[in-house]
């Protein structure tokens, strides 16, 4: 069973960095990224990562947030810089077997991946 387990999350202050680590059970999907859902707002799609290295990133976090994958492309990370309370949310790590989903993804929405991690919590306090 294919499985996604992020680790990385916690409370920082204002300012501060965090690096998210997303370790999945397979190697073989053509993307990976990352979502946040803060509480009672829809979920957002953050960054998105190609098997080739690929990035794209949401226009509210570029310049602030870096994806990037392991080596052996069963993990993927997730580096935040300058923090915001507004950056306080649960983070998911989601991957896709479906091709140009790195691209797709920030129009078709959540359908385009096919496995989703159960999230980490990342509190900014001010």
């Amino acid at each position: 069973q294919v499985q996604l387990m992020e680790s990385g999350g916690g409370l920082v202050q204002a300012g501060e960095s965090l690096r998210l680590s997303c370790a999945a059970s397979i190697s073989s999907f053509n993307a990976m990224g990352w979502y946040r859902q803060a509480p009672g707002k829809q979920r957002e799609l953050l960054a998105t990562i190609t098997t080739g290295g690929t990035t794209n990133y949401a226009d509210s976090v570029k310049g602030r947030f870096t994806i990037s994958r392991g080596n052996a492309k069963k993990a993927v990370y997730l580096q935040m810089n300058s923090l915001k309370p507004g950056d306080t949310a649960v983070y998911y790590c989601v991957a896709s077997f479906q091709a140009g989903a790195a691209t797709s993804a920030f129009r078709d929405g959540a359908a385009t991946w096919n496995y989703w991690g159960q999230g980490t919590q990342v509190t900014v306090s001010s």
